[in-house]
C-alpha cells in the first residue's frame, strides 16, 4: 500500500516507516510543503521466513533516538530555501 507523509513526519518517524517499507512492503511519497519530492519504497523481495520476533527487533532497533538530528534538520531546513526572485 501507498501512503502520503510530510518530511517532517518522516524525520520524526523515519525507523517506523523504514520497518514498515521492509516488513509490510509498504511505499511512501514524501511531500515537502505540499509538493511530492521522494518515493521510498522496497528495493527487493521480501524477506524469506522473517518471524514476528526479528520483525519485532526491527521495530525496536529504529526506535533509538538523537538528541541531535532535531538541530540538523533546522540546519538542513534553514539552508534549503526558494531563492528570492523579484
Amino acid at each position: 500500500m501507498e501512503y502520503t507523509i510530510g518530511a517532517a513526519e518522516l524525520a520524526r518517524n523515519l525507523g517506523n516507516v523504514l520497518v514498515r517499507v521492509r516488513y509490510r512492503r509498504d511505499a511512501f511519497v514524501i511531500e515537502r510543503n505540499g509538493t511530492r519530492i521522494a518515493r521510498v519504497v522496497p528495493v527487493s523481495a521480501p524477506p524469506a521466513g522473517a518471524t514476528v520476533g526479528e520483525a519485532l527487533a526491527a521495530w525496536l532497533e529504529g526506535a533509538d533516538e538523537d538528541p541531535g538530528f532535531a538541530d540538523d534538520l533546522a540546519a538542513i531546513n534553514a539552508s534549503d530555501r526558494i531563492p528570492f526572485c523579484s
